[in-house]
């Protein structure tokens, strides 16, 4: 095994090599573990029967020193087996009744993601005064980190937190309406995909009237986008406004004519529509049909 500590106190197998770059310092993980203790076959701990693991902050919310240190030397997709001693794992007391004292651990770790947060970070900690100063470039990069943060959110099921970061990222793109034609694209561009995300947000949540408003604010900025007329359609779908919905859902279908997703939605609209109007039509025939007991009194109704 590979000896990573330098005192041999955290080592190193790796069983399925990973991709692209390593984590850095002040990253937010997403990782699968297991922790072992000698000649035991099941876990003490471990976070595998979990659907969509929590995202965890480096330095923050990760307490084995060597799963810290372990995680610096992987890359996204890769699979490794850890040994850590007790200096690196749960020291000389250990952690009763679990662990014994002065105990060495095995830990399996898989990285399944990665988002290097510090700039960002490091962007939020300043004032708007100060953010303001900064070049688009930089704060291009820090809405997408803060996108890719919601997204994973969303992954995971946390719509509220999801929300939460996209609209953090709307809010700085927001700031920077002024910047000269030539930049104004690469604002509209990214802005277009935090409302889309917004949009979608808001259908998981069950809110259609905000999801309706993020998904026009969207078409404001590219009006045939496919996906931003869906998404009005579902919403008004939601709210019973089946004209409107038909109507953003055929301009979608026009964009995508082969798009599953739109194809189906279209059939549900007229399969809840032909419900809505066997339910009217029955009212009315209640309303409208004569009683079982014949005419009412003399004062009538």
């Amino acid at each position: 095994m590979q000896d990573i500590s330098g005192d041999r106190g955290v080592l190193k197998d790796v069983l399925r090599e990973g991709t692209g770059d390593l984590v850095a310092p002040d990253s937010s993980v997403l990782v699968k573990y297991s922790g072992y203790l000698e000649h035991m076959d099941k876990p003490f701990d471990s976070n595998y029967f979990r659907k969509t693991p929590r995202l965890m902050k480096l330095g923050e919310d990760i307490t084995l020193w060597g799963m810290e240190l372990g995680l610096l030397t992987m890359r996204r997709g890769e699979l490794a087996r850890f040994l850590f001693k007790p200096t690196y794992a749960y020291g000389v007391l250990g952690c009763p009744p679990l662990i014994p004292p002065n105990t060495t651990v095995l830990f399996e770790i898989e990285l399944l993601d990665f988002l290097d947060s510090a700039e960002a970070d490091m962007f939020f900690a300043l004032t708007a005064e100060q953010q303001d100063k900064f070049p688009l470039q930089k704060v291009l990069k820090v809405a997408t980190t803060e996108r890719e943060f919601g997204n994973c959110l969303f992954r995971q099921n946390r719509f509220y937190d999801a929300k939460a970061r996209y609209k953090r990222a709307l809010l700085l793109l927001r700031r920077r309406q002024s910047v000269p034609l030539e930049e104004r694209h690469l604002v509209e561009a990214d802005k277009l995909l935090v409302l889309l995300n917004l949009s979608f947000t808001y259908l998981k949540l069950g809110q259609p009237p905000q999801a309706l408003r993020y998904g026009e604010q969207a078409l404001s900025i590219n009006q045939k986008n496919a996906k931003a007329l869906f998404r009005c359609g579902q919403a008004c779908l939601l709210m019973t406004e089946y004209e409107k919905a038909r109507d953003f859902l055929v301009r979608a279908q026009r964009e995508q004519p082969f798009n599953h997703d739109i194809n189906n939605e279209l059939k549900k609209l007229a399969r809840d529509y032909r419900v809505y109007t066997d339910k009217e039509r029955e009212m009315c025939q209640r309303m409208f049909s004569p009683g079982d007991d014949g005419a009412a009194g003399e004062d009538g109704w």
